[in-house]
C-alpha cells in the first residue's frame, strides 16, 4: 500500500464513525416541575367590648374586625358582617365568641363582659298611719284675736288638702288654739272659730266634711308657756290629728 492509501483508509474510518454518531437521537429533556400550589391565608379575627365592668341595664358596644374571611358569626347574636359595631346590654356576664370563615380555614377570638347585679333598692321604714299623717299635715297660725286664714296659713292648707283627697279614708280632728290673753270663755269661743276656718277651707278643696271633726281647747292646752310674742304664735293655731 502506497503512501496516499494510507492516508485515506483513517480518513475514512473517522468519516464512518462521525456518520454514525450523528444518526443516534437527541437526549429529550426532563419535564418542567409543577408550579407551586397557590396558599390561601387563614383568616384572622379580633373582637373588643367597651367598656368590660358593667352595670346591670347598661350598654356595651362590641367592636371585631377580621381579615381573610368570608363569613363571621358572634354567638348570641348570630350572623354579622366581618367588621363592625353592635351596641348589646347583657343582663348577666357574658363571654361574646366571634368565629370568622373563609377559604384559607377559621379564626376565633373572644371578649367577656362582667355584669355586676343592680344595687338593692332600699325600702324605706314603713310609717305608721299616725306618722304618715303627721309627716303630711301641718298647722297653721293665726294673727292676734282673729281666725281668719292668713296667706301664709292658705299655702299650708293647700297641701294638707292634696294629702287628704288621696287619702280618703283618713278622718281627723282639728284644734282650736288661742294664747293665754283674753278669758276662758272669750277663747274657747275664739279657738272654735279657728278650727271652723280650717275646716271650711277643707271642704271647699274636696274633703269631706264627715270625715272632720272639730274643737276648741281655747287657751288650756298651750303649746309654749312664756309670755313672749313668739310663744303667743305658736299658741294661736289649728291643729291637726288623727281621728281614732
Amino acid at each position: 500500500m502506497n503512501t496516499r492509501n494510507r492516508i485515506l483508509v483513517p480518513v475514512a474510518l473517522l468519516l464512518a464513525l462521525v456518520t454514525v454518531a450523528g444518526c443516534k437521537k437527541k437526549p429529550v429533556p426532563p419535564p418542567a416541575p409543577p408550579p407551586p400550589p397557590v396558599v390561601v391565608p387563614a383568616p384572622t379575627a379580633q373582637i373588643t367590648a367597651t367598656p368590660t365592668l358593667i352595670t346591670a341595664g347598661d350598654q356595651v358596644v362590641l367592636t371585631w374586625r377580621t381579615t381573610d374571611a368570608s363569613s363571621a358569626s358572634i354567638d348570641g347574636i348570630g350572623d354579622v358582617p366581618t367588621s363592625g359595631t353592635k351596641t348589646v346590654t347583657p343582663s348577666v356576664s357574658t363571654n361574646y365568641h366571634l368565629t370568622a370563615r373563609g377559604e384559607g380555614g377559621s379564626a376565633e377570638a373572644s371578649a367577656r363582659v362582667t355584669v355586676n347585679p343592680p344595687p338593692a333598692v332600699v325600702q324605706p321604714p314603713t310609717m305608721t298611719e299616725e306618722e304618715e299623717f303627721r309627716a303630711n299635715m301641718q298647722d297653721i297660725f293665726y294673727d292676734y284675736d282673729t281666725a281668719t286664714i292668713r296667706a301664709d296659713a292658705q299655702a299650708i292648707l293647700a297641701k294638707d288638702s292634696s294629702y287628704l283627697v288621696s287619702h280618703p279614708n283618713v278622718k281627723f280632728v282639728i284644734g282650736g288654739y288661742c294664747d293665754e290673753r283674753g278669758s276662758n270663755e272669750y277663747n274657747i269661743g275664739l279657738g272654735q272659730n279657728r278650727a271652723d276656718a280650717a275646716k271650711n277651707a277643707f271642704v271647699t278643696a274636696g274633703v269631706a266634711a264627715s270625715r272632720i271633726r272639730v274643737v276648741s281647747y281655747g287657751k288650756e292646752k298651750p303649746f309654749c308657756t312664756e309670755s313672749t310674742e313668739a310663744c303667743w304664735q305658736q299658741n294661736r293655731r289649728a291643729g291637726f290629728t288623727l281621728d281614732r
